[in-house]
């Protein structure tokens, strides 16, 4: 089996120390060897101490570096949703952003789409080209450890929801920044944070959290829709998170509500994933589940050679996967790629099954 035909490494994202790289880089050899799919940049180590990011300047030399190295371009991703899940602060020399929450409490689309123009025209300018943003989950709980508590929300009704994400999106798009939706099938309800464990919402959820994704496909907003680690038994009776489930990922989100764009899984080294399966096996349950980029953030868990190590746990389901399935994802990938570049439109009206 020829993995270059299919480039495996393209269904990787993965995050590297350094503000700076060279040749000798890890990540360098990731993108140069195994065709690397895309990064995804943190201000921050989970120590406090700096990891990819210290200035506009600096970010923009950083990103322009890591796509010389490539020979297909490079997805550059980061979450800078505003307020306080901002990789790009104010301390570092870039402009100040208010929470989802903030912005849906004044309930006016046109103050969202302004100020999501001013985090897409940096990103833009720092040579970032994905925004994994905004989030979509329903302020149902707010109390909720990573949601609610962080402001992360526009709300908890669909269509201010809605509206709101609608704006944030199009601002970025007219900037050839692409944008993700999350966290599927809806993380608002929780109860905990799988940053830090097992999170079962399977007496939470509620069908609702569906509502916002149901009516941004139909607009055409798809661009990537990123998984939750949340366990919903109602959904998936084996108690698999969201990201690990073929029930969820191929059957609610890709036959039920039609999405057509790439699905993205948060990062595998949450803690809700590693603290049960091994990167490997991570890597195969998410491929088998209808995932098609993989999100290694080396942030919380340093891994080394972690796409080389990927590619062949992928390699290994490809007997059973079919060459077929696995060039529908990287077809995808490729798209979402060619919107980002211009060659394609955004949007893509699709009917709702």
């Amino acid at each position: 089996m020829n993995r270059d035909h299919f480039d495996i490494g393209q269904m990787f994202l993965v995050g590297f120390d350094g503000v700076t790289v060279e040749e000798s880089h890890p990540v360098v050899k990731a993108i140069v060897r195994d065709r690397l799919g895309g990064v995804i940049l943190f201000d921050r180590n989970v120590d406090g101490t700096r990891q990819n990011i210290e200035s506009p300047a600096q970010l923009g030399e950083l990103t322009g570096t890591l796509q010389r190295y490539a020979e297909i371009p490079l997805l550059v991703a980061l979450d800078q949703e505003g307020g306080r899940v901002c990789r790009l602060k104010e301390r570092d020399g870039f402009p100040s952003t208010v929470s989802a929450r903030q912005l849906g409490e004044k309930g006016e689309s046109e103050v969202t789409y302004r100020h999501a123009g001013r985090i897409a025209s940096i990103l833009a300018e720092c040579g970032i080209n994905m925004n994994l943003a905004p989030v979509v989950d329903l302020d149902l709980n707010t109390e909720n450890p990573i949601i609610g508590r962080y402001e992360r929300s526009f709300g908890k009704v669909t269509g201010q929801v809605v509206s709101q994400a609608t704006a944030f999106i199009q601002a970025h798009h007219e900037r050839g920044i692409a944008c993700c939706l999350k966290h599927f099938p809806g993380h608002g309800s929780a109860a905990a944070d799988s940053h830090l464990g097992f999170v079962d919402v399977t007496e939470q959820w509620q069908e609702i959290e569906l509502e916002p994704y149901v009516e941004l496909f139909g607009a055409g907003f798809a661009d990537s829709v990123m998984t939750a680690h949340v366990v919903n038994r109602r959904l998936d009776s084996r108690g698999l998170p969201a990201t690990l489930s073929e029930p969820v990922i191929s059957g609610l989100l890709r036959r039920r509500l039609g999405f057509n764009g790439v699905i993205i899984s948060d990062d595998l080294q949450m803690k809700a994933i590693s603290d049960r399966w091994g990167f490997e096996e991570a890597v195969q349950k998410a491929v088998l589940a209808g995932v098609d980029l993989l999100i290694v953030g080396n942030n919380l868990i340093r891994e080394k050679d972690v796409v080389a190590r990927g590619i062949r746990a992928v390699e290994q389901l490809l007997n059973g996967i079919g060459e077929e399935r696995l060039a529908a994802v990287t077809q995808r990938i490729a798209v979402l790629k060619r919107k980002i570049a211009g060659e394609i439109p955004w949007t893509d009206s699709q009917p709702i099954t």
